[in-house]
């Protein structure tokens, strides 16, 4: 038994190995990107953290920004230029290095700085001073710009730019980011399983009569033990009736007997998610109709990653789920349970946990997305969801968060075995 562990734990720790895109793979993402844009340009801001919120903001990158540049570094621009244009047609713009700020940031990047080439991977890079000098004189075409409605900096091109239509960037980052390159897929792999580990961290902690923050502080010290920088979305530690309620964050709630536990948690690690999720009884054992209902989502959830393979939508996936659960079991008064899956058992993962979909496009190989479904029993007093990470590969499906039994009977023998 412990052999068996040990060797569990020795995979999850040989998967933090895996290397993350190398420059050349953002350089290629941007390719894309301008090939596929030839009516415009793209202008994307990183994100600018003010001084006064460093201390209780960590700095986490705008996920399209990070896609295309791999820069981790608050404050910087990036204008893309469409093959049409004259050379540069990649520019990253960085601030100006404030070495008086650095003694209480640590060292940044500066636009002057010897090696900046090589370190970012783009030929041109300039001080953000001269940004909008730059984009005057790029923009004398009449390009659509490309950018992320909503951010205060985009807010500004409307003035800048006057006379250019403004369009949404993510019409064409979001077919672009839905299919996973192998490096990618190794990322999310990492946080799935650390995710795995945070969730057998959470079974060892369940107990009754501790509080469900004390399940989720478990969590998290064992993914970031393991090298993640955060979770990737407030964990979810919903006991008894807050079981029912879908994005439950509040946590505070102590545990007793006779209570289901819904963990609904995943790991950030080097930018990628992860989105498991377990039910489990607080005691040793479901009550006979806990039980019950847990079998049911568990085989419907089986149904609908029995239904993952390219050219399916995530309709079909739907339809698999609620078929089954409405063919099996019934409410309190008698009926069917599908209307109790009050959400969609499925969504995109990557580097944000609910990865912007490709619009109504079928799966492809590549993609990765979550299989998530759940009945929820407010008259009965609890919920069950199950929830895991799948790829979607050539034939079928892969299930990334495996090695977190599901089973009921399984997962019995796993709350047993000592860490």
């Amino acid at each position: 038994m412990r052999g068996a562990v040990a060797l569990w734990l020795l995979a999850v720790h040989c998967a933090f190995g895996a290397s993350g895109p190398n420059l050349a793979e953002y350089a290629s993402r941007r390719q894309s990107l301008r090939r596929s844009m030839t009516d415009g340009a793209l202008v994307l801001y990183a994100i600018s953290i003010p001084e006064a919120e460093d201390l209780r903001t960590p700095f986490r990158q705008e996920p399209n920004f990070f896609y295309l540049s791999g820069w981790n570094e608050p404050g910087a621009i990036l204008l893309l230029l469409p093959d049409s244009a004259p050379e540069p047609r990649e520019i990253l713009f960085l601030p100006e290095r404030r070495p008086a700020r650095e003694r209480y940031t640590g060292p940044k990047a500066g636009p002057s700085d010897n090696n900046i080439a090589e370190r970012t991977g783009f030929t041109q890079v300039e001080s953000t001073k001269s940004f909008e000098s730059r984009l005057a004189a790029a923009f004398h075409q009449p390009w659509k710009v490309y950018t992320l409605p909503g951010q205060p900096a985009s807010e500004r091109l409307k003035t800048l730019l006057p006379k250019n239509e403004i369009q949404n960037a993510n019409r064409l980052l979001g077919p672009l980011r839905a299919r996973k390159s192998p490096a990618e897929i190794a990322l999310i792999q990492r946080a799935v399983d650390a995710s795995v580990a945070a969730h057998r961290a959470a079974w060892r902690r369940i107990t009754p009569g501790i509080e469900e923050y004390q399940v989720a502080a478990a969590m998290t010290a064992a993914l970031m033990d393991l090298g993640c920088e955060r979770h990737a979305y407030a964990p979810i530690v919903a006991s008894g009736p807050n079981s029912n309620v879908l994005h439950y964050s509040a946590n505070t709630r102590q545990l007793a007997v006779g209570d289901v536990v819904l963990m609904d948690a995943g790991a950030e690690c080097a930018g990628y998610a992860a989105d498991i999720t377990r039910t489990l009884p607080v005691a040793k054992d479901f009550t006979p109709r806990q039980r019950e209902i847990y079998d049911i989502v568990l085989a419907s959830e089986r149904a609908a990653i029995t239904a993952v393979k390219p050219g399916v939508t995530f309709r079909d996936l739907q339809k698999a789920a609620s078929e089954y659960l409405n063919a099996h079991g019934k409410d309190a008064k008698g009926q069917p349970l599908g209307k109790y899956l009050i959400h969609g058992v499925s969504h995109h993962v990557g580097l944000e946990v609910h990865d912007p979909p490709p619009g109504a496009a079928p799966l492809e190989a590549g993609m990765v997305i979550t299989v998530e479904p759940g009945l929820y029993l407010p008259d009965e007093g609890f919920g069950v969801r199950i929830e895991d990470t799948v790829l979607v590969t050539a034939t079928g499906a892969r299930v990334m968060s495996a090695a977190l039994p599901a089973d009921w009977n399984a997962i019995r023998k796993a709350r047993k075995r000592k860490p």
